[in-house]
C-alpha cells in the first residue's frame, strides 16, 4: 500500500489588534515584509470563514496576519468563539495586542493631527481613547502577547517584531540590517561592515532621492568593480562562517552594514546579501534598514 503524502502544516496566523495610534499599521507592514498574507479591519465574525477559504484555496499563503480593533466595536465579543473554531480547523491562532499609555496616543494624536477611529461619535480624543481602551479590554485579557509601546518609536518595534516573528529561532536565523554611522552602530549588531569607502549615489542628482532597494540604485552601484569586489569578499567571508556559528549552537545573527546616510549603499548591501543568503537555503532570513523602517 502506498502511503500518503503528510499533509501540510497549517499557516501561522497572528491576529493583530490593539489601541489606535499603538503602532499596529506599522505592525502589519513589517508582517506583510515578512511574507504574511495580511488583511486590516477584518469584522471579527468573518474571521472563521475567511480563515476556511484561506485553507481552501488551491494555493493557501504560508503565513497570515489579520488586523481586528475598536473599529467594529460590535463584532470584538465574537473573538474569543472566532478563535475556537480556528482552532478546530488546526491552526494555532496568536494574538498580539498593542499596548500604549494615554499620554502617549495624546502626543502621538497631537504630533501627527490625526483623527481617531471612534471621533465619529462626537467624543473629544481623551474621551474616544477611554471608550476605546474599554471596548478592547476582553481582547487584552486573552492576548498571547501584549506589547507596550510608550516608549518605542517606530523602528525599535518594528525591529521587535522582526526579531520575533520573522526569526523564528529555529536553526540559525540571520538578519541583515543597514545604518547610518551618524546615528550609531546598532549595538547588538554580530558583525559590522563599513560601506562608505564604496562610491556613493548621493552625489547623482537622479538617484539621491531613491533607496537601495530601487532599481537605479542597483545598477549604478553594480556598475562599480568596487562594489562588485565588496560584496564578492563579504559573500564569501559569510559562506565560510556562518555555517560553523551555526554548528556553535547560536540561535541568531546580525549583520549590519553601515554607510554615511544609511539610505543607498548600506540598504543595497543588506539586500544583496540577504537574497543571497536566501539562495543558498539559510530559511530563516530578514531585513531591517533602520533609516528607512
Amino acid at each position: 500500500m502506498t502511503t500518503p503524502p503528510p499533509m501540510p502544516a497549517p499557516p501561522p496566523l497572528v491576529i493583530v489588534s490593539g489601541m489606535s495610534g499603538s503602532g499596529k499599521s506599522v505592525a502589519l507592514n513589517t508582517f506583510e515584509d515578512l511574507g504574511y498574507y495580511c488583511v486590516d479591519n477584518l469584522p471579527a465574525e468573518l474571521l472563521p470563514e475567511f480563515v476556511r477559504r484561506m485553507l481552501a484555496n488551491a494555493n493557501p499563503p504560508e503565513k497570515i496576519a489579520v488586523g481586528i480593533d475598536a473599529r467594529s466595536l460590535g463584532d470584538l465579543g465574537d473573538v474569543p468563539d472566532a478563535l475556537s473554531q480556528i482552532g478546530a480547523l488546526g491552526l494555532d491562532p496568536k494574538l498580539l495586542f498593542f499596548e500604549t499609555a494615554d499620554d502617549t496616543l495624546l502626543r502621538r494624536y497631537a504630533d501627527t493631527r490625526r483623527r481617531h477611529p471612534l471621533s465619529h461619535l462626537g467624543l473629544v480624543l481623551a474621551d474616544a481613547i477611554s471608550l476605546e481602551r474599554q471596548a478592547l479590554k476582553p481582547l487584552r485579557q486573552i492576548a498571547d502577547h501584549v506589547i507596550d509601546t510608550s516608549t518605542l518609536n517606530v523602528h525599535q518595534m518594528r525591529r521587535q517584531l522582526l526579531t520575533e516573528y520573522g526569526l523564528s529561532g529555529a536553526g540559525l536565523s540571520l538578519l541583515f540590517e543597514s545604518f547610518a554611522y551618524r546615528h550609531g552602530v546598532p549595538p547588538d549588531a554580530d558583525f559590522v561592515f563599513d560601506a562608505r569607502v564604496l562610491p556613493n549615489p548621493h552625489w547623482d542628482a537622479r538617484l539621491r532621492p531613491l533607496s537601495g532597494r530601487d532599481a537605479d540604485v542597483r545598477d549604478y552601484l553594480e556598475g562599480q568593480e568596487d562594489v562588485l569586489a565588496y560584496v564578492g569578499q563579504i559573500q564569501g567571508f559569510l559562506d565560510t562562517w556562518l555555517p560553523k556559528l551555526q554548528k556553535d549552537t547560536r540561535s541568531y545573527v546580525t549583520v549590519a552594514f553601515g554607510c554615511t546616510g544609511g539610505r543607498h549603499r548600506s540598504v543595497y548591501l543588506a539586500e544583496r546579501l540577504a537574497r543571497h543568503c536566501r539562495e543558498t537555503d539559510w530559511a530563516e532570513v530578514a531585513t531591517y534598514h533602520r533609516e528607512l523602517d
